[in-house]
């Protein structure tokens, strides 16, 4: 048989899957750790993580899909990378990482993209990069530059996560359009890269690595990568591309008006345009997408909420720790819509780009001591990443979105009834969930990338829905009610900073 491997590189964990080419099925999966990796905040408002533990992590998870399923290393036909955003890693001449990463969540570098978006000129950062310079990988740099100048003095290259992932697999360092514009370092304009940017920050633009397609041969499995991944040498990675833009691939949302969505460590809604369309205030972000072309341009427009799942986390470690996900889901829909006032704030997870890059923090309203309980808590939480989500896809909707049906991967959050129920009803939308998830969708990437699918859509064969979530008049009442109120109390919280 021959199969197609991809990897998925979370901040929570490292997922393999094993795509049967022919059927299109996903034949084993495996994950490691089994618990979720640590995110360091040596600083409030620091998130940190070893490049190197992603690579160990991947070598347990292969070690687990090679236990669970089977197969041979040269039955591997291509492999592809899907792997968590906006992350800087910066390695010297060995490809060693001369200090950690900064991840997607890291709030130290808000300060660093206002001023430059100031400075560069609003418009001028709008209409060149679409986004203002904000908290993203340029940024980041930068803030090394300033504050631990022998650091980066050691600097030869930057990579985004997927970038080092695919270096420690193949030896060569490259990075691609789509992954340089979730950095702020590609030009709309001039479809180049962001030199105005780099050269304000002081940044030799020699630091980017190389430049390769989204799809097509992008470097072959060494002989050490293949003995620490049970694989043969010299299979091609012939894709990579960041979690959100791939998670949108995976459920082939590929074409204007589509739109994805996820609710792991972050929840993010995902719509694909053919414009070149940006939101005034930088809530939300349009990328490249990973079918842009020039003679057929494709963008994605991100709404990022960062605390979702960690803040279902973060309930199950602190507040329900005898019982698993399914039974607090059980527990939470013994309460009705709205939490009987308990109103959910979830953002926890560092700055907020839905809130112009302020770092709120989380927090409940509305609890009474002899009214309510932990089951209040969790069926808030839920409502309140909906909310929070909302909120955001009112600002896409500004920019032309239209918001009839959202897909998504039968995973995380979307596995509970009630947030699945919650987002229909509160978006007014169709919800469709199904059989994929982002490993399984960088698997069938890289089978367009190494031409084993001669098209995407033959990439999709043995994807399926599963099931899907209509609003209803009653519940589409209770919800908008329940929001309002929500919306409310984030606005006169804003309205004190």
């Amino acid at each position: 048989m021959k199969y197609l491997l991809g990897i998925d590189i979370g901040s929570s964990s490292v997922k393999v899957s094993l795509l049967d080419i022919a059927t299109g099925n996903a034949v084993a999966g495996a994950f490691s750790p089994s618990i979720e990796m640590a995110i360091q905040s040596p600083v409030p408002g620091f998130a940190e993580q070893n490049p190197d533990s992603w690579w160990e992590e991947l070598i347990n998870a292969s070690r687990k899909l090679h236990a669970i399923h089977s197969f041979s290393g040269d039955e591997i036909s291509a492999i592809g990378i899907s792997y968590q955003m906006h992350g800087l890693v910066a390695v010297d001449k060995e490809g060693k990482p001369v200090c950690p990463s900064i991840i997607w969540c890291d709030g130290r570098a808000v300060q660093t993209g206002n001023e430059a978006f100031l400075a560069l000129g609003e418009k001028f950062c709008l209409e060149h990069y679409l986004n203002s310079p904000g908290n993203f990988t340029a940024s980041k740099l930068k803030w090394i530059k300033e504050n631990q100048p022998d650091i980066y003095k050691k600097i030869h290259k930057i990579m985004l996560p997927g970038d080092y992932i695919a270096f420690r697999l193949t030896g060569v360092m490259a990075t691609t359009i789509s992954g340089l514009s979730e950095g702020i370092m590609w030009d709309f304009t001039r479809q180049d890269i962001a030199t105005e940017l780099l050269e304000y920050y002081g940044i030799d633009q020699n630091v980017i690595p190389a430049i390769v397609p989204q799809f097509g041969e992008q470097g072959r499995v060494s002989v050490t990568a293949a003995a620490a991944l049970g694989i043969k040498a010299g299979i091609p990675l012939c894709y990579r591309a960041g979690d959100q833009p791939n998670n949108a691939y995976s459920l082939n949302a590929l074409e204007p008006g589509e739109i994805a969505a996820t609710a792991g460590t972050s929840g993010v809604v995902y719509g694909v345009t053919d414009k070149t369309t940006y939101d005034p205030q930088s809530r939300v972000n349009t990328f490249v997408h990973v079918n842009h072309q020039q003679s057929a341009p494709r963008s994605g427009i991100l709404l990022c909420v960062n605390g979702t799942g960690s803040l279902n986390s973060w309930l199950r470690k602190n507040v329900f720790p005898d019982i698993n996900y399914e039974k607090i889901n059980l527990l939470a829909g013994e309460i009705q819509v709205g939490s009987d006032g308990v109103l959910c704030y979830p953002f926890g997870n560092g700055a907020e780009r839905v809130l112009g890059n302020a770092d709120q923090g989380a927090w409940l309203e509305g609890l009474q001591f002899n009214r309510h309980d932990r089951r209040h808590m969790a069926r808030a939480a839920q409502e309140g990443i909906v909310f929070a989500l909302q909120y955001g896809m009112e600002v896409m909707q500004q920019m032309g979105m239209d918001l009839k049906t959202i897909r998504a991967g039968h995973a995380n959050m979307f596995l509970s009834e009630i947030f699945a129920n919650a987002f229909a009803n509160t978006a007014g939308c169709t919800v469709e969930l199904y059989n994929t998830d982002g490993a399984q969708g960088a698997a069938r990437a890289a089978g367009v990338g190494a031409g084993v699918y001669k098209s995407y859509t033959e990439s999709f064969i043995g994807m399926k829905k599963i099931k899907s979530y209509e609003p209803d008049k009653e519940n589409m009442e209770r919800y908008d009610d329940a929001y309002s109120k929500w919306k409310k109390g984030l606005q006169k919280r804003m309205s004190k900073d």
